[in-house]
């Protein structure tokens, strides 16, 4: 995997992982860690964006399984 694959990879579940706790608990854990829309957690949201958007490519990666 690629460097950047892995970032995006930890972003979006970063970004799911706040998402659950919003709706399960109503908990923002990004909120409550950098502000209430401060803008530091406008940053994070907005990479977690982008890392979401860039992660649709893997969808159309082909992936090599070992040869046995």
């Amino acid at each position: 995997m690629k460097t950047l694959d892995i970032i995006a990879l930890t972003l979006v579940i970063i970004g799911a992982i706040n998402w659950g706790l919003i709706g399960f608990f109503g908990f923002d854990l990004v909120a409550s860690l950098f502000g209430e829309m401060s803008a530091f957690s406008r940053v994070v949201y907005a990479l977690v964006g982008i890392a979401g958007l860039y992660s649709l490519s893997f969808f159309g990666k082909r992936t090599e399984s070992p040869r046995t």
